[in-house]
């Protein structure tokens, strides 16, 4: 079993803005999947696909990106998964915007959502697929950036970008190598 996990905001509101780059790759990853957001489970929008006769769980918490833990946290439990069956989708202003950024661990950064998860699993070693949002032609504060819709002319370079991220977490839901995923989706 495989859990991919797209951290963002669940109101409609929040759909086409920066901080939700994690909603939407998870939802390019459950369309990979064949799979449809049918059910909540775990204070999570749950789809549930198959690969090889393996179960993968793709999840969008919607507790809200500053309490995403919560959900990651008891879906981890009902399904008894261990760190190296844990994928996380998110949006980070560190990353240039349409760079995808694969890491097998490490720490929250500047990202709230993901303080949450680690502070809520306990856990730092859990591949993370980070979709860059830094526009270098914005100067305004963080919290503003993140919660602002992505511009028209950026939709298709963002688009691509969750596509590629969804790609990856799929790969690695597959039993693909981490270095293999990393060297075909990094960039």
């Amino acid at each position: 079993m495989f859990l991919i996990v797209g951290l963002g905001n669940p109101e409609e509101k929040y759909q086409k803005t920066f901080h939700n780059m994690g909603f939407l790759a998870a939802g390019d990853a459950a369309a990979l999947l064949g799979a449809k957001f049918k059910k909540k489970e775990c204070e999570a929008s749950v789809a549930e696909g198959y690969l090889g006769g393996e179960k993968v769980i793709v999840a969008r918490p919607l507790t809200y990106m500053n309490a995403s833990g919560r959900a990651v946290k008891q879906l981890m439990a009902r399904y008894k998964l261990s760190p190296k069956e844990l994928v996380v989708l998110y949006d980070d202003y560190d990353l240039p915007k349409g760079h995808v950024r694969i890491r097998a661990s490490g720490g929250a950064g500047t990202h709230n959502g993901m303080r949450s998860v680690i502070a809520e699993t306990g856990l730092t070693d859990f591949v993370r697929i980070r979709i860059g949002i830094r526009d270098e032609g914005v100067e305004i504060p963080i919290i503003h950036y993140v919660l602002s819709e992505v511009r028209k002319e950026d939709y298709d370079l963002f688009s691509a970008a969750c596509q590629r991220a969804a790609e990856a977490a799929v790969a690695l839901a597959k039993g693909e190598r981490l270095d293999l995923v990393m060297n075909r989706y990094n960039g």
